[in-house]
């Protein structure tokens, strides 16, 4: 068995990586740290793991966290840069699930971060945890930085056009919706039930963390300086992420079906959908899935995608990511069907 630990650990993310690792055939959770709820049973915290797990909640000891074969980061953005190089030294591999290690420039992480990250030699090596994009380098890693939930359904509703000489005119928009549990369990006026329901706005605009982390992997893809307008809503669910991606593209509805088609067919957790289908976001909910639908006239092309934000946004490929990095099939763990209703 693979021996895992978790770092940060009582998050809603947190809490779904746990219950995949719990429920996984071939890895052994050994460690759950959490420095608020040290010595309180994950039970408690997570009452639907009650007869699951007898796991106690640790303090962070890297010496403990050395002892494992992989260490998870579910933490909030510059807590895994103050320990991912000792845990590297150590011969442990390391998947970050928040933003340390996903931007190539430290002077832009500074910009979007408001801190100075404390280890930027690592910052090339760290792999980009998407496997439809970089399988054969996430398997090859110690090091793998999780896409956050926006980029993750953003950048597979892109990848077939960007990777493709078809001429992309104009600006990329991403029009982008997301379940409430995309922000985080902590308390907050802003997230109460009374601010949120029956509500629907944007936030953030020109000025959301993800925007960099996008656009880097949009100008990788494509090889050129993409413009992009994202803009991210926060909508009245639990989970869930809406993707309308609008752009202009120099071909024709086939053609551009038929790159959807050849790019996803053998991709175990992207679905592409039939012609003129209209993904929903419950289609997907508890589930490592991104469905994904095309809809074009002339030669304007819009694209739906939807993902679940706590499992192919987050703790989801998260495990996937694990898998290739252990050496285990793709989706162990990971065959879940979507709850409905």
């Amino acid at each position: 068995m693979i021996s895992i630990g978790v770092v940060g650990g009582s998050g809603y993310t947190g809490g779904e990586l746990l219950r995949l690792l719990l429920a996984h055939p071939l890895v052994k959770l050994t460690t759950v740290t959490s420095r608020s709820l040290t010595g309180t049973p994950v039970a408690a915290t997570f009452p639907n793991l009650r007869g699951v797990t007898d796991l106690v909640f640790a303090p962070v000891d890297v010496d403990l966290l050395s002892r494992c074969d992989l260490v998870f980061f579910a933490t909030p953005n510059g807590v895994a840069m103050g320990l991912v190089p000792e845990l590297l030294k150590a011969g442990v591999k390391v998947v970050d699930l928040a933003a340390d290690f996903r931007l190539r420039n430290p002077d832009v992480w500074e910009q979007w971060y408001g801190m100075p990250h404390t280890c930027p030699e690592l910052l090339e090596q760290a792999v980009y945890g998407l496997p439809e994009l970089n399988r054969q380098a996430i398997s090859a890693a110690q090091l793998v930085a999780a896409p956050g939930c926006y980029p993750t359904a953003t950048t597979l509703g892109l990848l077939p056009v960007l990777e493709s000489a078809v001429a992309v005119k104009g600006s990329v928009i991403a029009d982008t919706k997301s379940g409430v549990s995309g922000a985080g369990r902590n308390a907050s006026v802003d997230l109460l039930f009374c601010e949120v329901t029956e509500s629907l706005h944007a936030y953030n605009v020109f000025a959301h963390r993800h925007h960099p982390e996008i656009s880097q992997t949009l100008n990788q893809v494509s090889g050129a300086e993409q413009t992009l307008v994202f803009v991210p809503h926060l909508i009245p669910m639990l989970r869930g992420i809406h993707a309308t991606l609008y752009l202009q593209v120099d071909a024709g509805a086939d053609d551009i079906r038929a790159l959807f088609e050849t790019r996803y067919a053998n991709e175990q957790f992207v679905d592409f959908l039939p012609a003129g289908a209209h993904p929903r976001t419950r289609h997907v909910r508890g589930s490592n899935q991104c469905q994904i639908a095309l809809h074009q006239q002339g030669d304007q092309l819009v694209v739906l995608s939807v993902i679940d934000n706590l499992l192919k946004g987050a703790a989801g490929q998260a495990v996937q990511c694990m898998n290739l990095m252990v050496g285990v099939e793709e989706g162990a763990g990971l065959n879940l069907v979507a709850q409905l209703p």
